[in-house]
């Protein structure tokens, strides 16, 4: 059976600032779901501008849109009460019958039904449904109407009804689906029960436990501090579903042609197959100094009638009974059949200054082919040598291998370009006021220098967009400007809850952008946003992480996050980072948030032991210095003793080399 998806959404002031207050979503999600619906959750405030903000991102895309759209709260009178009047503008259709049909069996469970303004209609191919806020309310109404939304749907994809009543095409079965693809995968698991009794206890910073994607406008950028959401509307998404993320919207990368001579080829990565245009040898080779000979000839004292080098030219065939002098790597006489290493030869004859007039080769049972690298042997000409996805390394070979089959120019996946920026008041850039003392309050800013230095040790370009205060315009200049020159944007500070932290909303309602994640059960590194653009927006194709400020923090989720969409970008398609199982030689404390602290790793016999770098608090950034790895300690909730002991096995993530 065909799932149909559908978009939930809460209208609710306080469940959009106390996320864990919606009781009805849940509801409304596992009723759909146990009708073979697909969900997501939406939480939106009581405002008609953001309703339809929200309902028009939700139908942008067609090939995206849901199927459906339930908004449910703010259908009755009070002064906040404003969903039909948010979205009735929007119908392309009005659905009076769906309205209809939703108050007659209303009324009959109460005569409180007249309070209620339902209204329905259709924007595109998505039908929007407006419903009460109750998760009791909430139900009778789709038990009034869920039977016979899915044969509306079906009407929305055709030009006319006949085509649904087809003899093939029965109401009752469904059209083959055509758009609305989202990707969801995920099933309710809560293991309540569909009595609505108003006991659920999850919150939707847990992603609704069913992996549901909220879809939250963050606190809007001029409004008041005290108005502001008091906890993150964000769903905690785990490092693997952060990962999962990344993959999915990572910018795809785009191929140009760059020259082997160029000094920057380090690091890119082949977008073709690359075939050998010639033989690699493209004669028949000595391998070593000796005599080239006719192997059956052999053994015997044979003159030397010449001598050949490693250089071009001619070589002349010679008679049996003859051998040539020749040097490694030099092009073998035509006839010859074997080369005899000149340790197996004693010169038999000299001239008066010393030339070899004849010599004795005493080797025996000599076979054709000894010592010859045969034409072709390394590569021939037309075979595969470098397949699509190589990367050019530092150590040559990829180089070497290229230039020898006569290529210089190649299709490569383009290379982000990286821009970092610091946001806060309290950063003092050392380059520029090293002879200056800090003030109180201030510190030097060390996430630039820091993730500068790592994304360069991966050969990537990184712009430095030096320090932005913490006010809207300063942000909006420096970020605006920046997407004219670079392919990634990395900021570090201001993706809090503060009243500074600007970041979230401001790539949200400001740049237009999608923000798949922005808080991370892990520890350190909670706030890290990931964003991209759609595909009709001006900075399509161009993505932004913002980090948390504190330098450790900034440094784990560069290495878990950043990297691997960089590597994704560039072309790379395992951008898995690896990992190794490590003895602790700590003991080590357990967090509720899976924590990755940066430990040194050596070998000691046949093991390899991890050393905790130190005080492990996200501020600190000595933790930093001398990490080769990151360990991967789970929550303390999946060890019921709270730690793990010296001698304990973990697990490690390889920053850099052991």
């Amino acid at each position: 059976m065909e799932l149909f998806n559908a978009a939930v959404v809460i209208v609710s002031s306080s469940c959009f600032s106390h996320t864990s207050e919606d009781r009805t979503g849940p509801v409304i999600a596992d009723y759909l779901e146990s009708r073979d619906w697909n969900t997501t959750i939406d939480i939106v405030d009581d405002d008609k501008a953001m309703i339809q903000e929200l309902v028009r991102r939700l139908t942008a895309d067609t090939a995206t849109a849901p199927n459906l759209i339930v908004l449910s709260g703010g259908t009755g009178f009070t002064k906040k009460d404003v969903t039909p009047e948010a979205v009735k503008p929007l119908f392309d259709k009005e659905a009076p019958g769906i309205v209809h049909a939703m108050l007659s069996h209303s009324f009959g469970i109460t005569p409180y039904a007249i309070c209620s303004r339902p209204v329905a209609g259709v924007l595109n191919e998505t039908l929007i449904v407006t419903i009460p806020g109750s998760p009791k309310g909430a139900t009778e109404n789709l038990d009034a109407i869920i039977d016979k939304l899915k044969h509306i749907l079906n009407q929305l994809r055709v030009d006319s009804a006949r085509e649904l009543h087809k003899p093939s095409d029965h109401p009752s079965s469904e059209v083959k689906h055509s758009g609305h693809s989202h990707e969801h995968s995920h099933k309710h698991s809560h293991q309540h029960s569909h009595e609505h009794s108003h006991q659920h206890s999850h919150e939707h910073s847990h992603e609704h436990s069913h992996g549901v994607k909220l879809h939250l406008l963050s606190n809007a950028l001029n409004g008041p501090v005290a108005q502001r959401a008091r906890k993150s509307p964000y769903p905690m998404v785990s490092v693997l579903q952060a990962l999962d993320y990344i993959d999915r919207f990572t910018p795809k990368p785009s191929v140009i042609k760059k020259k082997l001579t160029d000094d920057d080829i380090t690091g890119y990565v082949l977008a073709q197959d690359v075939f050998a245009r010639v033989n690699v040898p493209d004669f028949n080779a000595s391998i070593v100094d000796g005599y080239a000979v006719i192997h059956s000839d052999c053994p015997g004292t044979f003159p030397v009638v010449s001598v050949s080098h490693a250089a071009p030219g001619e070589t002349k065939r010679i008679q049996s009974g003859t051998v040539v002098r020749v040097t490694t790597g030099a092009p073998i006489p035509l006839g010859t059949t074997a080369v005899i290493p000149v340790e197996e030869t004693e010169v038999d004859k000299e001239t008066a200054d010393g030339e070899e007039v004849e010599v004795k080769i005493l080797a025996m049972n000599v076979v054709e082919g000894d010592n010859i690298r045969k034409l072709g042997s390394d590569i021939s000409k037309g075979a595969l040598a470098l397949p699509k996805g190589s990367r050019i390394s530092r150590l040559g070979g990829e180089m070497g291998l290229l230039v020898s089959i006569g290529v210089l120019e190649v299709e490569v996946y383009a290379k982000p370009v990286i821009g970092v920026l610091s946001t806060g008041d309290e950063l003092v850039d050392l380059s520029q006021s090293s002879e200056v003392p800090l003030k109180y309050g201030q510190i030097y800013d060390t996430n630039r220098p820091l993730l500068s230095q790592l994304f360069q040790g991966y050969d990537y370009k990184v712009v430095d967009f030096g320090i932005s205060h913490d006010t809207l315009g300063k942000l909006a200049e420096t970020v605006e400007s920046a997407f004219e020159r670079v392919d990634y944007f990395i900021t570090t500070g201001g993706v809090s809850m503060g009243e500074t932290d600007l970041l979230k909303p401001f790539i949200e309602r400001h740049l237009g952008g999608t923000i798949h994640f922005g808080r991370v059960a892990m520890k350190p590194g909670k706030p890290t946003t990931f964003a991209t653009f759609p595909p009709d927006h001006k900075f399509a194709n161009k993505a932004i992480f913002a980090l948390p400020g504190n330098p450790a923090s900034a440094s784990v989720t560069s290495n878990l996050f950043v990297l691997p969409s960089l590597m994704k970008f560039s072309g790379i398609a395992n951008t898995t980072r690896s990992t190794v199982d490590v003895i602790l030689n700590q003991d080590a404390k357990l967090d509720p948030r899976p924590e990755y602290q940066r430990v040194h790793i050596s070998r000691q016999g046949d093991k390899l032991v991890a050393d905790s770098t130190g005080f492990q608090r996200s501020s600190c950034v000595g933790s930093i210095a001398g990490a080769n790895g990151l360990l991967v300690l789970p929550s303390s909730k999946d060890v019921p003793s709270g730690k793990l002991l010296k001698g304990s096995r973990a697990q490690a993530i390889i920053i850099d080399i052991l």
